[in-house]
């Protein structure tokens, strides 16, 4: 099963893709990850990638669609999980004729829909762990010692310069102009299915669970 995640920054698309991963052995297919391990492969395309991103450019739609065929032509465990990745019209077209041409199929289109307002006073309160990454909330997950990781006992939190209130806006806007289309294109494909992206992470959980089912 194939599907793909869609939501605004915060949505917790990250969380969900995880859990899908841990449950259904599915493959989460990040974009900016696929970039990353692209650009330190030493592979004739993760040079291509390393030239673009070190020169500061964008990557080109022809060249994550490479390596996401790459990706699929591998090992597909319970099927993809498409995070990040379309982000416009013209990438879900291009993803369509690619799953085509590899013989496989988008099962699935599922919109984590939230409120806005709701979503920045969840993201500006979010912090990480700098040592091993795990995820803490000023208000809905407090580490038991103040500063300190209750998974690795470190003290090295930290924030992201861009979850302010100003800056997470700014990609909200983005985010509508660009990627809000694909929910009417999914729908007219009848691949769409709405969830509630703000409840607890385990009823999200349940309900994608049902949306797939």
């Amino acid at each position: 099963m194939n599907i793909i995640l869609l939501g605004p920054p915060g949505a917790g698309k990250g969380t969900q893709a995880r859990k899908l991963v841990d449950e259904r052995g599915m493959i989460q297919l990040s974009t900016g990850d696929m970039l990353r391990e692209a650009k330190t492969s030493g592979t004739d395309m993760g040079k291509k990638v390393a030239a673009i991103m070190d020169s500061g450019e964008l990557v080109t739609d022809e060249i994550v669609i490479g390596l996401i065929e790459e990706k699929l032509k591998g090992e597909n465990g319970g099927g993809f999980i498409f995070d990040g990745f379309p982000r416009t019209l013209a990438q879900a077209d291009a993803l369509a004729e690619l799953l085509d041409k590899v013989g496989q199929s988008l099962e699935c289109v599922i919109e984590m829909r939230v409120d806005d307002d709701e979503l920045v006073r969840r993201i500006t309160g979010r912090f990480t762990c700098g040592n091993c990454g795990e995820g803490y909330h000023d208000e809905m997950k407090i580490p038991a010692v103040e500063g300190t990781c209750d998974n690795c006992g470190a003290q090295d939190m930290k924030r992201r310069a861009d979850d302010n209130e100003d800056s997470l806006r700014t990609r909200l806007m983005e985010y509508y102009k660009k990627t809000s289309p694909l929910i009417g294109y999914y729908y007219a494909k009848g691949k769409l299915k709405d969830v509630d992206g703000l409840a607890a992470i385990d009823e999200v959980a349940k309900s994608i669970s049902d949306a797939l089912a």
